[in-house]
């Protein structure tokens, strides 16, 4: 499917790793996020600041990935590389052009009737990848519904600053998906309650 095959970017890897229950840490190797609390990741961009919630009980495996990568500050300084209006916009690739990773995938199939719709963020992967593989390319849904199949880990939903999610959508080019003006991510966190 070629909208699925535009998400790409899993990036260089050096293992794979499989979809299973967290215990105290995940098949990832990181430590497990503990399901009963909630995870905000706040992403602090030059376009402005918006949060997204963690999707710990579909994506165990990418979600610890992704909060270890945000404590070790993998997404500072990072750009959005690919932004399409109305459709999404794409970031956490070290380099740039849509083909970096953090040199390792997890894998958490999502649901069946997982849908990508406004406020979604997801992980983006290669046509070839297997459901649910994630490095740490990511992408947050702008459209109302995008009608991409159920092959993209959850990684959790926008709740707070979807204007500014909007505003990042509105800087890119419909022809080239290349962003009009740099986005960048100065600086990532993460906070539990």
């Amino acid at each position: 499917m070629l909208l699925a095959a535009g998400c790409g970017g899993g990036g260089d890897k050096e293992s794979a790793t499989t979809a299973s229950s967290p215990t105290t840490t995940s098949s990832s190797g990181r430590p497990a996020l503990d399901p009963a609390k909630t995870y905000t990741v706040t992403l602090k961009t030059n376009q402005g600041t918006f949060a997204f919630d963690l999707n710990v009980k579909d994506s165990p495996n990418t979600t610890a990935s992704f909060a270890s990568l945000v404590e070790k500050g993998f997404f500072d300084g990072l750009t959005f590389h690919r932004i399409v209006p109305g459709f999404v916009i794409q970031g956490g690739d070290p380099k740039g052009d849509g083909t970096g990773g953090p040199g390792y995938t997890t894998v958490d199939p999502p649901p069946s009737d997982a849908k990508y719709t406004k406020g979604v963020v997801a992980m983006a992967k290669t046509q070839n990848e297997p459901p649910g593989t994630a490095g740490s390319q990511f992408f947050v849904v702008t459209g109302a519904d995008i009608g991409l199949p159920p092959d993209y880990a959850l990684l959790g939903e926008v709740s707070s600053g979807m204007d500014v999610v909007d505003k990042i959508g509105n800087l890119g080019d419909p022809a080239t998906e290349q962003p009009t003006k740099r986005v960048v991510i100065e600086k990532a966190t993460i906070s539990e309650s």
